[in-house]
């Protein structure tokens, strides 16, 4: 079943009902716990992602915020509409769609999702001197507010030590919601949710609640396409935040090929441009390609290969950055990428470290040990680079041919190109 729509900037998009296979990898997601990491001696809650959406549609309401729909959203929709060759996904995303209008629409957001911590706590801990805002310091490791022109959309991610966050958007209205075709997945949760609470009878593949997914790139089975073969497409990337740069170097670390290889070169400049205007310093570079590595980059498959997959990462980011940008100066460019040569190499110094050392393979260990050297890094002590640093020398101990060796000229060739489809 495909139903075509249009939304409020003129881009259609189809809504597709999922298949009994899909709306059961859904509720398996539903039902999985996940722990949420507070600071100091706040516990951690063990929560199933239904009892978070129920929880904060309930707070909402009870805050008087308009609420139209819930969505699962990101790579989490996209493992949902994939077959078995996607097993995994970075983070949950859950779109709450509300009405911001009014001037005190955010701080009752705010209030509702403390509100909804706080029902989320254990019985036996004691809520008598609790408050809202002291859930949300606890837990909330990211707040952002946009409110200007065609945005006006609230985040606020909930913080777990495994990479995993739950991101709550509060979207009353967002230009841009999606940066690739295969990441451009929305599932609308309110049917099954209804049907779970109303229901008597359980799923079967003869009877199931029809529960739609759209896609906003455009063509639903276009995009599930790109997803199960593994391709890149994307839309007007330079209206994409950072210009997708940092997605799109992932995408190609992860194996993903290019569908329109003619046009890389001026997709890639584009968004390089995107990201060096969003990002122009090295400072702002260097934190957020930090927290990008913290959050997609994932440790739990242990600490050497995280360590390896981060190298990997950062190297393609390098050679997508020394080719395509051209809207730098030239000792800018430089310096950019002189840091991730350095990140980059710290990644490859801790990978041999701990391959030789059993006991960092640890699971109880491995997702600190792979996440300290990137936080490590200080990058704002290294903005200039010194080719007597110890740290960037030492990356092939014992080898006189260093340099040679860290040159990405010398390094094997990861191909991936960018895939680009023209607006019609």
């Amino acid at each position: 079943q495909h139903y075509y729509i249009t939304n409020n900037l003129s881009m259609s998009f189809s809504l597709k009902a999922l298949e009994y296979e899909q709306v059961e990898r859904l509720v398996g997601l539903l039902n999985k716990q996940l722990p949420l990491h507070g600071c100091g001696n706040f516990p951690t809650l063990e929560v199933t992602l239904e009892a978070m959406v129920r929880a904060v549609k309930s707070s909402l309401q009870e805050q008087g915020v308009e609420l139209r729909d819930v969505r699962l959203n990101g790579s989490a929709a996209s493992y949902v509409v994939a077959d078995s060759n996607i097993d995994t996904y970075n983070d949950v995303d859950l779109i709450f769609g509300v009405n911001l209008d009014e001037a005190d629409s955010f701080k009752r957001v705010k209030e509702a999702v403390g509100e909804s911590l706080l029902k989320l706590l254990p019985e036996q801990v004691s809520k008598m001197r609790l408050r809202s805002k002291m859930m949300v310091d606890a837990y909330v490791n990211k707040m952002v507010k946009v409110a200007q022109g065609n945005d006006c959309w609230s985040l606020m991610s909930l913080h777990n030590e495994g990479g995993c966050n739950v991101e709550l958007k509060f979207v009353d209205k967002m230009r841009r919601q999606f940066e690739f075709s295969v990441d451009s997945f929305q599932i609308y949760l309110d049917p099954l949710l209804y049907y779970q609470t109303h229901s008597t009878v359980d799923m079967s593949k003869t009877f199931y609640p029809t529960v739609y997914g759209v896609s906003l790139y455009g063509d639903f089975e276009e995009a599930a396409g790109h997803l199960k073969e593994h391709w890149i497409d994307t839309i007007q990337p330079e209206e994409i935040r950072g210009g997708g740069l940092l997605k799109y170097a992932r995408l190609l670390a992860s194996g993903y090929k290019p569908l329109y290889p003619a046009k890389l070169a001026r997709m890639e400049r584009y968004m390089c441009s995107r990201f060096f205007i969003d990002f122009p310093d090295i400072d702002k570079q260097g934190e957020v390609i930090e927290k990008y590595l913290v959050g997609h980059c994932s440790a739990s498959r242990g600490t050497v290969e995280c360590a390896r997959a981060r190298y990997t990462y950062l190297m393609v980011l390098h050679r997508v950055i020394e080719q395509s940008t051209v809207c730098l100066m030239s000792h800018e460019r430089r310096q950019t990428l002189r840091f991730i040569t350095q990140a980059a190499c710290a990644c490859l110094k801790q990978a041999n470290a701990n391959s030789t050392s059993p006991s960092s393979m640890s699971s109880s260990s491995s997702s600190s040990a792979c996440s300290s050297p990137v936080k490590n890094l200080n990058f704002r002590s290294r903005r200039h680079y010194n080719s007597n640093n110890r740290d960037y020398k030492t990356c092939y101990q014992g080898n006189k041919d260093y340099k040679s060796r860290i040159s990405p000229t010398a390094l094997p060739f990861i191909p991936g190109q960018l895939l680009y489809r023209c607006q019609s």
